[in-house]
């Protein structure tokens, strides 16, 4: 299994992030484009339908974050940390609110094992720093012409840990850690993860209700864009309606899109393609409710499928259903991966990774991909709280694909979903 700190933050594909610069010269796309400012009737009637949901979305308060905060210090006294230092990223927000690209020049916080949080950025960007954080006001800047890893260290050495140990949050980049480290040289650096992992694997209720939110969202798009297909759209023309679907709702959000044996691919292709009747199209993405992602993949198919792809789609279902069912707090992640694995090997596409050939699932919360993996081998028990992607799969090469995924949280006696599951390929939606 891979290291727990060795998560992935960013989204699968660029092209997720690009689809209106690679849509530009398709009309359906730039309808898409131009979808907050277009009249209900450019819309087609499926999404016109579609709420708005922004209003209710409730965001993590101060009280949370101070909580979060308090328990990252006492895990750092597990661990002997004296020190944390969180650079621009997800866990900046989690504990401060702070949005903030990661860049050459340095902004992050010093988190002392008790203590006040200290902020580190450049001088000319202590107003918007101020202006972003939610807890504490002690900003130190550093200029231009200036050492910032001079400035931590004296930092530290304020806190009285210039020998301590100074926990690194595991996505700072390694030139950052090293200019920490040689300007400590009787400072310890460790990874910090047992201190991030540790507090944002565990999702709060308030996080949860963010979660669901974004999914049943994402779920509300699909099935409005499935309503919406055509023969001969193109994978960009679908994604343009997924785009014109989570602008109705007012969360921001996109998805991948493949079609017909391109589906063999679980990340899908870039090549050109068009849709056509009876062939399965699939949407695998998600939305954000105040930073919370959803991930959600559905498998349809415009018209009638074929006998084969309903069998493999039961299958999938099936799978999927069985992982549901085996997870519980103290059920290791090996073991939820074993189930779904096993359905489908039984059904005669195993083994092991022949067909079905990635885990079945991650963790998620601020990150798409994070902490920890429901994969064969990884002995970590489940936690009440923890919340992972529910996402088996049948591959065949060159002709098609079927996955299905939703969110499984775990609670205090077994696990659920955040959404329906998908009962049919003839009726994905129920």
């Amino acid at each position: 299994m891979a290291n727990p700190s060795a998560f992935n933050g960013t989204r699968r594909h660029f092209l997720r992030n690009s689809l209106a610069v690679g849509a530009a010269a398709l009309p359906l796309s730039q309808m898409a484009q131009a979808a907050p400012a277009a009249g209900d009737g450019d819309l087609p009637a499926s999404i016109r339908a579609l709420k708005p949901v922004a209003a209710q979305v409730v965001p993590i308060g101060n009280d949370e974050r101070m909580a979060r905060v308090a328990r990252a210090q006492q895990l750092m006294g597990q661990h002997g940390i004296d020190v944390l230092f969180i650079g621009a990223g997800s866990s900046l927000t989690y504990f401060t609110g702070m949005h903030w690209w990661n860049s050459e020049r340095l902004t992050g916080v010093l988190l002392p094992r008790s203590g006040e949080l200290v902020y580190v950025t450049p001088e000319f960007e202590r107003g918007r720093t101020l202006e972003q954080i939610k807890l504490g006001n002690d900003v130190r800047g550093w200029q231009e012409d200036e050492d910032p890893y001079a400035l931590v260290a004296r930092v530290v050495r304020d806190m009285g840990h210039a020998t301590g140990v100074i926990g690194m949050e595991e996505t700072v980049p390694f030139f950052r850690a090293k200019g920490i480290m040689d300007a400590l040289p009787q400072a310890r650096v460790v990874d910090a993860w047992p201190v991030s992992a540790g507090c944002r694997r565990i999702k709060s209720p308030a996080e949860l209700a963010l979660m669901k939110l974004a999914n049943a969202n994402t779920l509300a798009v699909y099935e409005a864009v499935w309503k919406a297909l055509q023969p001969g759209m193109t994978e960009q023309d679908i994604s343009g309606l997924v785009a014109m679907a989570y602008a109705r709702t007012g969360l921001r959000g996109d998805a991948d899109v493949n079609i017909g044996k391109y589906t063999a691919s679980p990340h899908g292709s870039d090549k050109p393609q068009h849709l056509v009747e009876g062939t399965p199209i699939i949407f695998d993405g998600g939305c954000r409710a105040d930073g919370y992602t959803s991930d959600m993949t559905r498998t349809v198919v415009l018209g009638q499928p074929s006998d084969e792809i309903r069998r493999i789609f039961d299958i999938v279902l099936q799978a999927q259903t069985a992982a549901l069912k085996v997870a519980r707090p103290g059920v290791t992640m090996s073991a939820v991966d074993g189930a779904a694995r096993k359905v489908i090997s039984d059904a005669g596409y195993g083994p092991d990774f022949r067909y079905f050939s990635h885990r079945l699932g991650h963790g998620i919360g601020l990150d798409m991909h994070e902490w920890d993996y429901l994969v064969r081998g990884n002995q970590h028990v489940l936690e009440p709280g923890m919340t992972f992607s529910d996402e088996p799969g049948i591959y065949l090469p060159d002709q098609f694909g079927v996955r299905l995924e939703d969110i499984l949280y775990v609670t205090e006696d077994g696990a659920a979903l955040m959404t329906p599951q998908s009962p049919s390929i003839d009726q994905p939606f129920g």
